[in-house]
C-alpha cells in the first residue's frame, strides 16, 4: 500500500509574502539608500538571531547603540513589523488547499520569531490547516540546523523519505536533501505545482485551471 507523503511547507516567501523591503520602501526615498542601510547594519542576518529565539527588544536596543544614526529605522523593524507582510501568496495557498482537500498530512517548518509569529497566525486562517507548525524561535534553533528537521520528524512520526519538504532557501533545501527528505526548492507557485504533479501528487494542472 502506497501511503501519501507528508508535505512540509516553509512559510515566509512560500505561503506568506514577507520581505522587509515592503516596509523600508516607505521609509527611504530611493532603493540605493535603503540597500546601503541593509548592508551597513547587516539587517537580515541580525534578524536571523530573533528567528533563533533572541529577544526582539534587546536586539533592537543593541543594534541601535551600534548604529545610533539609524535608530529610527532599526526600531521600525520591530514596531512596524507587520508592514513587511502585506499578504499571502495566494497561488501557493491554493496548492495547500488542494492538498488539504485530499487529506494530505500537512506540516509547516519556518524560521520565524516566536514574538511575531502570533501576528501571522491571527491574520492567516490557512495556518490553522497544518497538523503542527514548528517555529524556530520557539525551538531556539533555525534551519538549516539538523536538529530542527529531526524535531519535526519526531512530530510527524515518519522517516524523512516519506516527507516532501518545500523551502525557498537553497541552504535549507540542501540540508533537507542531506537528511533524506524528498525536497523541492521553491521558486514560484507554478514551479511548485508542476514539481508536485511530477511526483504523482494529483493536483489540478496549470492548463486545466480556470
Amino acid at each position: 500500500m502506497n501511503l501519501k507523503p507528508t508535505v512540509i511547507f516553509d512559510l515566509g516567501a512560500v505561503l506568506i509574502d514577507w520581505n522587509p523591503r515592503h516596509l523600508y520602501r516607505k521609509l527611504f526615498t530611493d532603493e540605493a539608500t535603503m540597500e546601503q542601510f541593509f548592508a551597513e547594519t547587516d539587517l537580515l542576518n541580525w534578524n536571523a538571531r530573533q528567528d533563533g529565539g533572541y529577544p526582539f527588544a534587546q536586539a533592537v536596543s543593541e543594534l541601535s547603540e551600534q548604529f545610533p544614526h539609524h535608530e529610527h529605522y532599526i526600531r521600525a523593524f520591530h514596531e512596524r513589523w507587520e508592514e513587511m507582510m502585506p499578504g499571502a501568496i495566494d497561488p501557493t495557498v491554493e496548492i495547500l488547499a488542494e492538498l488539504r482537500a485530499q487529506d494530505y498530512d500537512l506540516f509547516a517548518l519556518s524560521n520565524w520569531s516566536a514574538e511575531t509569529y502570533p501576528t501571522a497566525y491571527a491574520r492567516f486562517e490557512f495556518l490553522q490547516w497544518f497538523r503542527a507548525v514548528v517555529i524556530s524561535g520557539e525551538l531556539k534553533v533555525c534551519k538549516p540546523h539538523p536538529r530542527i528537521y529531526k524535531h519535526i520528524l519526531s512530530l510527524i512520526g515518519r522517516p524523512a523519505n516519506e516527507c516532501i519538504f518545500i523551502d525557498d532557501s537553497l541552504a535549507n533545501y540542501n540540508a533537507a536533501v542531506e537528511l533524506g527528505f524528498q525536497s523541492i526548492h521553491f521558486q514560484s507557485p507554478a514551479q511548485l505545482r508542476a514539481e508536485l504533479i511530477a511526483r504523482d501528487i494529483p493536483l489540478t494542472t496549470a492548463e486545466a485551471r480556470p
